[in-house]
């Protein structure tokens, strides 16, 4: 075994360690890893940066944007109107009905996008039709995966997978190549949820009021600025209120009339303070001189929605800039002056009170209350999802068409193999900007730039697995354990490996790293490589039994209400069923 051998495995062990303990972000472990492999002189710097302009990088980033091109046209927007109406007759069929929408739309948009239009979609479906969001949620997000391994263009995996099949020389993965097998998983997948799934899911009811379900009652209350407070003809930045007690204004009354708390507004006598803080805040609040409590009740939704206030919950989604940032890092009282978080679920808790230090993560969901105004904004934002209400976006049928047609040809154009789709999706892009379908900066927007600097650091993990011949080691090593058993049980080992490392760690590192060592082992069996490249790739998106497994599992993991264990109930079994179609179905659609 080689120095250049070992100082890769070192690396692979390293990146698997960071991935899994999720010590840092995944696009900076692999940014580290790529620095490493050229700081060690296993790779040049030419081959180290090789994987920001390959064409698997700049079809997933072209692909971005022309998700949201679809999502700005509001070609969903009828969507809503079909599920409420099918919710009323049967749960079982708006089950279905939702799976096969979400596993549709994901065979040529991005699955977490798809995720994140239908999500407060099926929410108020739940809220219209009585039931449970429990009971929908996790549908969504399996009907997502198992739709976006149907097409080349359905996750970014596969087009990783597909790239770096082209690079070890072999014919990159054809528009609908995946389509026969995928559709065999989609298919066995929502027979599944429908017979027994269904039954696994959780019931957890919902609470109607927003003020009940988080419990805040206690932390919202009202108090009078009198003549003799500190705070008055002080800004509410300056105000000892918010710097030495760190309470959260949420409202000033003044003279019977609502104003917006921005930083600069100076405080008055009499000023009346809708605040949010614990109780022991409170009664250190009411020591202090000139500061008295309006009233001894409990904050209702009635309380909070007055005077053009809204109670909304705000999910993070995966790439949103808020992703490893506290709400003070953030800045988001400068972003939205309008707005305020009461309070924030964060995983398994409710944070009411010093959550402005608490580090955000995917899935965590904010309340928040702001003016109408302010909503806008928040809609706009690409860091937050509004799930306890509809975005409703404007219907126009002939720009749909359009964009619906452009992205057609963009599919079609890369099917028939008239150009590759590195090509298509990036001329599809400059059509749509041109057009004005799209800004160039709804464009830059909507790029999910972890995702991209992800998949250009770990390339070159899969290059100096290829280079330095750790990838033929390894593949030899499988061979010479399980090769006896035949290329099938191989094939199966391969899907159960990626499958189950894709439930703790990210999906795109593990088809990475397996895919140059799956490839060597078809070598070494002297059988086409084809199979075990499948294998890698429809096993990489199939992640059921972990919250973390992929990012439209944690997405709906707080809005949901769900638990650890609910993903291992349902999803293992699911994922059990689709490893060992997987064995039998795999090699008859793509034979040895």
């Amino acid at each position: 075994m080689s120095l250049e051998i070992i100082i890769v495995l070192v690396i692979m062990v390293l990146t698997l360690y960071l991935f899994v303990t999720e010590k840092f972000g995944i696009d900076t472990v692999s940014v580290i890893v790529m620095i490493l492999l050229m700081v060690s002189g296993i790779l040049t710097p030419q081959e180290g940066f090789a994987g920001f302009t390959n064409p698997a990088t700049i079809t997933v980033t072209a692909m971005f944007a022309i998700s949201a091109a679809v999502y700005k046209s509001g070609a969903l927007s009828r969507v809503v109107i079909l599920l409420n109406l099918i919710g009323r007759k049967s749960y079982l069929l708006t089950m279905v009905s939702l799976m096969l929408i979400s596993g549709t739309l994901s065979a040529f948009m991005n699955d977490t996008a798809v995720v994140a239009i239908l999500l407060p979609v099926t929410l108020d479906v739940a809220k219209k039709t009585g039931i449970n969001p429990s009971k929908l949620l996790m549908p969504l997000s399996f009907g997502a995966l198992l739709g976006g391994i149907c097409t080349l263009i359905g996750t970014s995996t596969n087009i990783l997978v597909s790239g770096i099949a082209q690079n070890e020389g072999l014919k990159p993965i054809a528009m609908f190549e995946m389509a026969p097998a995928g559709l065999c998983f989609l298919a066995v997948g929502i027979a599944y949820m429908t017979f027994f799934g269904s039954w696994l899911l959780p019931n957890r009811k919902e609470e109607n009021s927003l003020a009940k379900e988080y419990g805040i009652s206690q932390y919202v209350t009202e108090i009078i600025l009198l003549p003799e407070a500190k705070s008055v003809g002080g800004t509410i930045k300056k105000s000892p209120l918010v710097k030495l007690i760190d309470i959260n204004i949420i409202q000033v009354i003044r003279n019977e009339k609502a104003l917006v708390p921005f930083p600069g507004l100076v405080l008055q006598a009499y000023d009346v303070l809708k605040i949010s803080c614990d109780i022991e805040k409170l009664k250190s609040l009411l020591d202090y001189e000139g500061i008295k409590l309006k009233a001894d009740k409990k904050i209702e939704d009635e309380d909070l929605l007055k005077d053009d206030l809204i109670l909304v919950e705000a999910l993070i989604p995966s790439g949103s800039k808020m992703e490893n940032l506290t709400v003070k890092e953030y800045n988001f009282r400068q972003r939205f002056e309008e707005a305020n978080v009461l309070a924030i679920r964060h995983r398994d808790e409710i944070l009411y009170d010093s959550f402005s230090k608490v580090e955000l993560k995917a899935g965590d969901v904010l309340l928040i209350t702001a003016f109408k105004e302010e909503m806008i904004e928040l809609k706009k934002s690409d860091d937050l999802v509004i799930i306890s209400e509809t975005d409703h976006r404007p219907f126009d049928l002939k720009k749909m068409l359009y964009i619906v047609s452009i992205v057609a040809a963009v599919v079609a154009s890369a099917a028939l193999h008239i150009a590759p789709i590195v090509l298509t999706a990036t001329v599809g892009v400059a059509v749509l900007i041109a057009l004005k379908f799209l800004k160039t900066e709804e464009a830059y927007q909507s790029i999910n730039w972890k995702v991209v600097f992800m998949l250009a650091g770990i390339l070159s993990l899969g290059t100096a697995l290829e280079k330095t011949g750790t990838a033929t080691l390894l593949a030899s090593g499988l061979v010479k354990t399980l090769g006896t058993f035949g290329p099938q049980v191989l094939l199966s080992v391969f899907f159960g490996l990626t499958f189950l490392s894709t439930n703790f760690m990210s999906n795109n590192a593990t088809a990475a790293i397996l895919t140059p060592i799956a490839i060597k082992t078809a070598l070494e069996l002297g059988i086409d490589s084809r199979p075990f490249i499948m294998a890698v790739a429809f096993a990489a998106s199939l992640s059921f039994m972990t919250p973390m497994g992929y990012q439209t599992n944690t997405m709906i993991y707080t809005p949901g209400n769900y638990r650890f264990k609910d993903y291992l109930v349902v999803g293992t079994p699911l994922n059990i069923i689709l490893w060992i179609l997987a064995t039998l179905i795999i090699p008859y659609f793509f034979p040895f």
